[in-house]
């Protein structure tokens, strides 16, 4: 791609960050130049965004209904999955699966649920009362 082909469409991450791209310069020399984005990026990134936002919400919906507990939703709104999480609080993964039922979560001890407030960094009262 020649340096004035690079394109510069506007997305979500315009004021945030640029991509490094290696195009040919006048001299048909391969050099590195800066692209604020591209319009097809820009679609499958709103795409993602729309699911996360979607399955946040979903988990939400089932924690408020009381078929989950707060551990699926904060699990979604950090973007983790079960081997993410289960590193950093240092419960396996079918602990976790266990944690998100909502009649096991209430028989977890504080030091539990302190634990997985750290790691989703909010408030134990807010983690276990779910206030988002």
């Amino acid at each position: 791609m020649k340096k004035e082909e690079l394109p510069q469409d506007k997305s979500a991450l315009d004021n945030f960050t640029r991509e490094v791209c290696y195009v040919k310069n006048k001299d048909g020399k391969y050099v590195t130049d800066l692209s604020e984005g591209w319009e097809v990026k820009s679609v499958a990134l709103d795409n993602a965004w729309e699911e996360i936002e979607r399955r946040t919400e979903e988990a939400k919906q089932k924690v408020l209904n009381g078929e989950a507990s707060p551990v699926l939703y904060f699990l979604e709104l950090k973007l983790m999955d079960l081997p993410v999480l289960a590193g950093y609080t240092g419960f396996m993964r079918w602990q976790i699966k266990r944690h998100m039922k909502p009649s096991v979560f209430k028989k977890l001890s504080t030091k539990k649920l302190q634990n997985y407030a750290d790691v989703f960094e909010v408030s134990l009262e807010d983690f276990k009362n779910f206030n988002v």
